[in-house]
Order: structure tokens, then C-alpha cells, then sequence
């Protein structure tokens, strides 16, 4: 087309700006209201198919309702006669696609790629929460202006989620590079798998390189299952730890391990560039999909008071398992019960007892003495005497008092000890 060629009796075509596999993009002038847009024409060949015309409408339907500073505005649509041709009408944006700019560049610097993305971010959330999936988030869709103002672009197989499907079963929309892999499946796409998309978006822009390089969806779903990316921060130096960390979440296999939504990506990413943590504060686990590994949870802390301080009595220390296997929470907490008690009866039971042996040691001391008292005078007197009396009960008294002299140091031996 040239510039001679007029879409609709109002839209003079100037240059063609892009190629899609089912429509064709044109700088065209708005000759009613004096003001250059962009032109996407479906596909010649695509006219007469009712499936295709179909999605072509729906796209401008969807795209229609949604008015954001990040999102290419919507114009007009409808078919032209001359051209046998449907028709949508955009904003024109002067600048750059990513794509353009991988292309030039390679990868770019780390802040002005979170700046882009965080943009993206804002954009696809408000689709989002007004019910449309992109479906086709890739960098070539991603146009930034002169004046640095990111626009969603080309919502060319967009789906309002409160219609019907109107995708043929087991067909795959989209570029396989920048799928997540529910849609590689031909499963249904939802607000997450956008977000995959343009964490693989941040990926290449941070790194030049895709995290996945397969020939076929066959190739790539393989990778996906058997292989985890390099971390980003071992591709760019540059990237810290925790963005390489945030990018990692948004493109986890499993649903689940990603953000819950592009607003809270938009803000992972702007704190992992700073060194903080892309993961709420007090989170004890983060899923980040199947290949992610296992992280050490910090300790929870040292024992109770009662645990550290109590002494292990002998028949504790002889019984370690039966507070172990006790079945319930209940019974589990009765031998702490038990070892903070029974320590306590056996450091008192020897203060209770030492009174009364200390009187029963000094009752037969003080008897020992009056029977020493008295075998003494007994002794005296048998020894002023010197009857044959006499002499044999010396004898035998001094055969008593030794051996009652024996017990007695015995005796004093026992109770000293």
C-alpha cells in the first residue's frame, strides 16, 4: 500500500510498521482529525475465515475498554469495503519496540530495564482487573515513546475472560519463546500467564539471552520441566541478587510460585533492584516452582527456662525414649512436667532427713558416754580391791571396755562420713 491507499474514506496509509501472522500494521493519516495513527489490517487471506474474523473483532472489543497511560489506545474499527479488508485504528506511538532495542543494544542496563517493565507492569495489571488477557506479551509488544512511556501494544489475540473461548482446542497462540507453559499445553491462559511472559521479557532484557532456547514447543515444554535458567546475577554481574531472585518467580512452572498479580511484580522488581527482598516480610516459605531448592528456615529459638535449667535425675537419663514416642501433644508435654518436678523432691529430701539423724547420732553418744562414766568408777573401785573377786572382774571388765571402746570409734567412724 501507498500512500495513495484511504481505509475506510479517512485513513490515508504512509509506510508500513509491522508484520504479524495474521495482520499487518500501518502508519496512516487521519485526514478528519488531522492526526497520525497506527493501521492494522487483517490478513487478505484471513477475510472470509468467520474464526479469525472473529478474534480480529474481539480484539478491538477488549482493547476498546481499556484506557491507561500504558496502553495503546484503541481508535476505531470495522471493515473496508474497497480493501475487503477488517480494520483497527490505534494510537501511534513514536519510538522504539524492545525488540528494536535487544536488537540494537543487546541488553540494557539494569535500571532503565525496570523502569520498562515496571511500566509494563502497571498496564497489564489494569487489563487485568478489567477482565482482559493479553496472551502475546514479547518485547516487540512492548513500545517505548521518545519521551520514555512504555504502551502495551497489539492485544491482536486478546480474550475477555467473561466470554466464551473462541481458541480451538489444543492450538497455541503466541510466541512459543515467551509462553508459559500452561499455554504451551493448549490450557486455558490466565492473569499469571502474562506474567510469565514478561518475566521472560525482564530475563532477556537483563541478560541478551531467553532463559529457555528451543526450536519447538515440544523442545522448549522439556526444558521447562528438566532444566532450571541461570540465575540472572551469574549472567549479569550488574543484577543483584534479589531482582535475579524476583525474575526467577515470575517465570516458576507452576502457577502457584508466581506473584499473584503484575502489581505485585512491578513492585518485587523495584525492591530486588534496591537489595531488598522481593518476598513479604515474615513469609517463613516462598514457593518459586519445581526447580527451586530448598531454603534452611532460621532457628525458632533455644528450649524453655524449664528445659535448660532442671538436672536430669539417674532413672531419667535411663528412660530417654518414653518422652519421646509419647503419641499425643498432651502426654509429650508431661515428662518436661515431671523433669521440672522431680528435681525438686530430690534436692529436698536429704534436708529433710539430716535433723533427725544428727539427734538419733547424738542420743547414743551422750548413752556411750554415762556407760563409759560408769565402767570408769566401776574400774576404780576394782582396783583398790584385791580379793580373787576383784582380779577376775577386772578381767573381764578390761576385755568390755576394749571392745566397747572399739564400737564406739566404729560408731563415730560411721556418722562422720
Amino acid at each position: 500500500m501507498t500512500g495513495t491507499t484511504t481505509i475506510a474514506g479517512r485513513y490515508r496509509i504512509e509506510s508500513r510498521l509491522g508484520v504479524g501472522g495474521m495482520s499487518t500494521v500501518h502508519l496512516a493519516f487521519d485526514q478528519r482529525l488531522e492526526r497520525y495513527v497506527a493501521v492494522k489490517l487483517l490478513a487478505e487471506h484471513l477475510a472470509d475465515d468467520p474464526t479469525f474474523v472473529s478474534r480480529f473483532r474481539r480484539e478491538a472489543l477488549a482493547a476498546a475498554r481499556l484506557v491507561h497511560p500504558n496502553i495503546v489506545q484503541v481508535f476505531d474499527f470495522g471493515f473496508d469495503d474497497g480493501s475487503h479488508q477488517h480494520f483497527i485504528v490505534m494510537e501511534h506511538v513514536p519510538g522504539q519496540s524492545c525488540a528494536e532495542l535487544l536488537r540494537d543494544q543487546g541488553h540494557l542496563p539494569v535500571e532503565r530495564s525496570i523502569e520498562i517493565i515496571a511500566q509494563a507492569c502497571r498496564g497489564l495489571d489494569y487489563a487485568h482487573r478489567n477482565g482482559v488477557i493479553h496472551r502475546d506479551v514479547k518485547p516487540g509488544n512492548l513500545l517505548v515513546s521518545e519521551a520514555d512511556a512504555v504502551k502495551l501494544a497489539d492485544f491482536g489475540i486478546a480474550r475477555a475472560t467473561d466470554q466464551s473461548s473462541i481458541t480451538q482446542v489444543g492450538s497455541v497462540l503466541g510466541t512459543a519463546a515467551y509462553l508459559a507453559p500452561e499455554q504451551a499445553r493448549g490450557e486455558e491462559a490466565g492473569p499469571r500467564s502474562d506474567i510469565y511472559s514478561l518475566g521472560v521479557v525482564t530475563y532477556q532484557l537483563l541478560s541478551g539471552r531467553l532463559p529457555y532456547e528451543a526450536n519447538s514447543l515440544s523442545e522448549l515444554a522439556l526444558k521447562q520441566q528438566r532444566e532450571a535458567p541461570i540465575p540472572l546475577d551469574q549472567l549479569n554481574p550488574q543484577v543483584p541478587r534479589e531482582l535475579a531472585r524476583a525474575v526467577a518467580s515470575a517465570i516458576a512452572i507452576d502457577q502457584q510460585g508466581r506473584p499473584p498479580d503484575a502489581a505485585a511484580f512491578g513492585s518485587g522488581l523495584r525492591n530486588g533492584a534496591h537489595g531488598i527482598s522481593p518476598f513479604p516480610a515474615g513469609a517463613t516459605t516462598q514457593h518459586l516452582g519445581t526447580a527451586a531448592a530448598t531454603r534452611l528456615l532460621p532457628n525458632r529459638g533455644a528450649g524453655t527456662a524449664a528445659t535448660r535449667v532442671a538436672p536430669r535425675t539417674t532413672s531419667e537419663v535411663a528412660q530417654p525414649t518414653r518422652a519421646r514416642s509419647v503419641p499425643s501433644r498432651t502426654a509429650a508435654r508431661e515428662p518436661v512436667a515431671e523433669l521440672r518436678r522431680e528435681p525438686v523432691r530430690a534436692a529436698s529430701a536429704p534436708r529433710a532427713r539430716k535433723p533427725r539423724s544428727a539427734l538419733r547420732s547424738f542420743l547414743i553418744l551422750v548413752a556411750l558416754a554415762i556407760v563409759f562414766t560408769a565402767a570408769v568408777a566401776v574400774a576404780v573401785v576394782l582396783a583398790t580391791d584385791t580379793s580373787n573377786t576383784a582380779v577376775h572382774l577386772r578381767h573381764v571388765v578390761s576385755n568390755d571396755f576394749n571392745s566397747a571402746v572399739k564400737s564406739l570409734q566404729d560408731l563415730i567412724g560411721t556418722n562422720t562420713k
